[in-house]
């Protein structure tokens, strides 16, 4: 019997499958009861903190994080391969004498178990002003641009999804593609990111929330939450159109995939493990299906086939399906006019949503006006087009018609917004109040966006390019 309890302590996750193999001996042993009690209490991880952040006081309750807090898996908590700078400014307030920053973006780890979370941020700096941009995992936006006054401050809060790969109980695991398993969005912690040009970090909170619809995502590299700049996707940018509390978006996209290897490589089995009723699925797929050849594979027949497959098994949790008609290239003709690339796919897509009666986005329809209303010209500043040397390591020209840069991807976003609310899904109730209506024919000058690039690493381009 000890040697099985070591197996399950040492464990980094724990797995079902050890648990059952834990019960199993432990009967065997006569000793099933003290087993289970050991399983219980042993298996339990910590899932809400309070961090009081910067030299100085620290809050009672919360605990004192100092720049040189790395994140070990030990700890369980701490700056992950960052360089911190830590300012006392002296005072009765604990949670506000002092903080953390960075000239750079720098990541701020927490080991968390699969779920999703309320997370509370205080910025701002007694003697200073402060500006911050909080994202999540790979890039995932959850705070856009926050400034604060000399002697001001301002408490953030945003519900973050934190998932790891084994889908549960079975005890199996998604088919992750090599380069994943270093992604954070797989890993068994959330971390969280602080960048723009001056942020200052005071305090931050976590707990779980079970409550909160989850909107889960699947789709390709177009909807995936890209790790690396200058790419990005709309999926990334979603999060941070929902109120806190109410709404988490759990994207589970990856570049390359089709339809049908979204449910080979069990992801979509992975989703189904924590869909309730109530939640959303949002289906996006088109780029990398129209590649796939074969009998019986096309449009009408495996792809229709796969999608309404999706449909009847979210349904059959209670929850709600909505597809999403892939977006055009970037391909125009002689006359300024975007042409289909995507041959009879969103056709395809739209005839099962009448068919089934699903909620239907049609962001193929919404950026063809998007992409005509920028034109040739402009639509470049919206995609993966830039000079050799722009970024570190990057000795060639990019030039990627398909894939968006953060620009592109936010104004896709509000795409898919618009979209929800023209659908009249309660899910719009959620919204961050004060968004104002998107119209595709009107995109938001670059001039207003703000963005400031993660750190950075050698441009690798998604598949499906």
């Amino acid at each position: 019997m000890t040697g099985w309890c070591r197996i399950v302590q040492d464990e980094k996750e724990y797995d079902p499958f050890y648990f059952y193999v834990m019960r199993t001996a432990c009967r065997k042993n006569s000793l099933y009861i003290l087993c289970s009690l050991f399983i219980t209490t042993g298996a339990l991880a910590q899932t809400s903190f309070k961090f009081d952040l910067g030299p100085g006081k620290t809050q009672t309750g919360y605990t004192q994080v100092l720049p040189s807090t790395e994140y070990t898996d030990a700890l369980g908590y701490g700056f992950y391969n960052s360089t911190v700078t830590g300012v006392e400014r002296g005072g009765k307030d604990a949670l506000r004498d002092g903080y953390c920053s960075s000239d750079k973006p720098f990541f701020f780890s927490v080991k968390l178990p699969e779920g999703n979370y309320n997370v509370k941020v205080i910025l701002g700096d007694k003697d200073g002003t402060s500006t911050t941009t909080i994202r999540a995992e790979c890039r995932r936006l959850m705070v856009e641009k926050v400034e604060t006054a000399k002697g001001t401050f301002k408490t953030v809060e945003f519900t973050v999804h934190v998932h790891d790969s084994i889908i549960r109980p079975e005890g199996i695991r998604v088919r992750l593609k090599p380069r994943e398993r270093n992604y954070f969005h797989w890993d068994d912690k959330l971390t969280l990111e602080f960048a723009n040009s001056s942020p200052k970090v005071c305090a931050i909170e976590i707990t779980p929330n079970t409550t909160a619809t989850t909107v889960f995502l699947a789709g390709n590299s177009t909807v995936v939450d890209q790790a690396e700049e200058p790419w990005a996707a709309w999926g990334q940018m979603i999060p941070s159109f929902f109120q806190p509390g109410n709404v988490a978006i759990a994207n589970y996209a990856e570049s390359g995939e089709s339809l049908s290897s979204f449910i080979g490589e069990r992801r979509f089995q992975k989703v189904l493990s924590l869909l309730k009723a109530g939640d959303y699925v949002f289906v996006e797929f088109a780029h990398n299906d129209q590649k796939q050849k074969g009998e019986g594979i096309g449009p009408w027949t495996s792809y229709t086939r796969d999608l309404k497959f999706f449909i009847s098994e979210v349904r059959k949790k209670g929850a709600t399906p909505v597809l999403v008609t892939s977006m055009n290239r970037r391909t125009f003709d002689s006359t300024g006019k975007i042409y289909n690339t995507l041959g009879d796919y969103p056709d395809a897509m739209r005839k099962v949503a009448k068919e089934e009666n699903t909620a239907l986005i049609d962001l193929n329809a919404k950026s063809k006006i998007l992409y005509e209303a920028w034109g040739p010209e402009q639509s470049v500043k919206a995609f993966v087009h830039y000079p050799a040397h722009t970024f570190p390591g990057q000795d060639k020209e990019l030039k990627d018609d398909t894939h968006f840069n953060p620009y592109g991807a936010y104004e896709i976003a509000k795409c898919i917004i618009t979209g929800i609310r023209e659908n009249k899904l309660p899910l719009a109730a959620q919204l961050r109040p004060g968004i104002p209506p998107f119209d595709p024919a009107h995109p938001d000058p670059l001039s207003q966006w703000s963005w400031p690039p993660s750190v950075l690493r050698p441009p690798v381009k998604p598949d499906g390019n």
